[in-house]
């Protein structure tokens, strides 16, 4: 028989039984449907988190800091030795000190961290408001959302606004460091008040919870900060970036950078899609059977037309054929209509989610995000599943004995 031939009889089914086709095809739809939804929920989750917290500059970077033994400090000589390095782009190092900020007839304890502006950059901060601190305007300073909240203002109103500070800075300079733990219980003689008459420029606003207010360093000179409790290092290369890593551990210093923690972020999110994946798998399994019982039922609706079609000289290989395109096409169908419904299901979920967050003062976010790939490969899994679903008619209709078929009631 003729492929054309075959091709219109597999297709026979949409006008000869329509309503029980399109619901075998509904059925591998919403399984295939139920797939993409949750797989690109998975992707979209992970694509936003990541555009969160990294930035091309920081995938390059390495966060240096002191050991707890204290042995090799972090100071201008051992900067020196980083810079000097084969492979290294861009040093920012920052310090830590307890501060007091006033705005207005309103004072309030903050901590401040003075760096270079490539420290933010280098570290994938990034403004909610504003712009981050540069060296042309030396005077700029960016705060956390939590100090408008001190002060009383929303962070539109301390976009432009002028604060003075005054810095307690430590007396010995081996207590200058960045710590998680700024201690207000130190004993008062072990610092010296600075009462800085320098008026700093709010210029941007970072999301955060701590008190913090970042100052470009070089309006910090007075201060007289030899050492330093945190330095970024930004690498040239990927592949640069390992020799530079050994070798800063060798001065007796700890490494960490933000590759890592994006590295076991991407491996918790390939199980947690995985996990939905198998989910959508369980849907999809079901639908299978229901089209597995479609597909048996047609073969014993035409076994007397498979007697008739041997009876006139149609080949066992043809009539396997015919089933396997029809089960085929059913699955392809299927497919494409569940890659509309699962972006039609993810973009209505998105939307109410974004509804409800906007109403309590929260941001949009895109929740999903659907690769081609991944299209692809469900329209070719979609067709897959449905020939396998055929087999099984396929053969036993190949199989059938022309006369028993004939007197098949």
């Amino acid at each position: 028989m003729k492929f054309l031939d075959l091709f219109k009889l597999s297709t026979r089914m949409f006008k000869a039984r329509t309503s029980r086709t399109l619901l075998t095809v509904l059925g591998m739809s919403i399984g295939i449907g139920a797939i993409l939804f949750l797989v690109s929920l998975g992707y979209g989750l992970q694509k936003t988190l990541l555009e969160r917290i990294t930035t091309s500059d920081s995938l390059l970077t390495l966060d240096i800091s002191e050991a707890k033994s204290g042995i090799v400090s972090l100071d201008n000589d051992m900067i020196k030795k980083i810079e000097a390095m084969p492979g290294v782009e861009d040093v920012s190092p920052a310090f830590q000190i307890t501060t007091q900020g006033h705005l207005d007839d309103l004072s309030a304890d903050l901590v401040t961290i003075g760096s270079k502006p490539s420290f933010l950059k280098l570290g994938g901060y990034k403004t909610s408001k504003g712009v981050l601190f540069n060296d042309n305007d030396p005077n700029g300073i960016v705060i956390s959302s939590a100090v408008g909240q001190v002060f009383g203002k929303g962070v539109d109103e301390m976009l432009g606004k002028e604060m003075t500070f005054s810095f307690f800075v430590p007396k010995t300079n081996s207590d200058t460091n960045i710590t998680e733990n700024a201690s207000d219980s130190q004993a008062q003689s072990d610092f010296e008040k600075i009462d800085s008459q320098v008026k700093y420029k709010i210029v941007g606003v970072i999301d955060g919870e701590d008190n913090i207010v970042y100052i470009n360093k070089s309006s910090l000179s007075d201060l007289n900060i030899q050492k330093y409790g945190q330095v970024k290092v930004k690498t040239k290369s990927n592949s640069e970036m390992g020799v530079i890593r050994d070798k800063i551990l060798e001065y007796g210093l700890l490494v960490s950078s933000l590759s890592d923690t994006v590295d076991q972020a991407n491996q918790i999110f390939k199980v947690v899609q995985i996990v939905l994946m198998l989910f959508g798998f369980i849907a999809l399994v079901v639908s299978a059977i229901g089209m597995f019982n479609t597909m048996t039922i047609t073969l014993l609706e035409r076994t007397e037309e498979i007697g008739i079609m041997k009876s006139i000289g149609a080949s066992d290989w043809s009539i396997s054929v015919m089933f396997f395109m029809e089960s085929a096409i059913m699955g392809f169908l299927g497919g494409i209509a569940g890659v509309i419904i699962g972006w039609l299901g993810g973009q209505a979920f998105n939307y109410a989610i974004n509804f409800v967050a906007t109403r309590f003062g929260g941001e949009k976010v895109t929740l999903f995000s659907t690769p081609m790939a991944l299209v692809v490969v469900i329209l070719v899994s979609s067709a897959f599943v449905g020939l396998f679903t055929g087999l099984v008619p396929a053969r036993r209709a190949s199989k059938t004995d022309p006369l028993d078929a004939l007197r098949y009631k």
